[in-house]
């Protein structure tokens, strides 16, 4: 694991119309990551957003 992941570990997620799936950035705090995916949700199109934590071995975790 690099320091950018211990420093970085909340993802924010998008999901297009598809089912592709970006990552949007990383963040320091869930709540930075849940407030920028909050402002991107409200942007009236039908992409998903949501928070990923980086788990011990480098895969993201899901989170509401």
């Amino acid at each position: 694991m690099n320091d950018s992941t211990v420093t970085l570990p909340w993802l924010v997620i998008r999901e297009d119309d598809n089912g592709n799936r970006y990552r949007v950035g990383r963040y320091a705090t869930r709540a930075e990551a849940q407030k920028i995916a909050d402002s991107l949700d409200g942007r009236g199109h039908k992409q998903l957003y949501w928070v990923e934590r980086l788990g011990q071995n480098g895969s993201a975790v899901a989170h509401d």
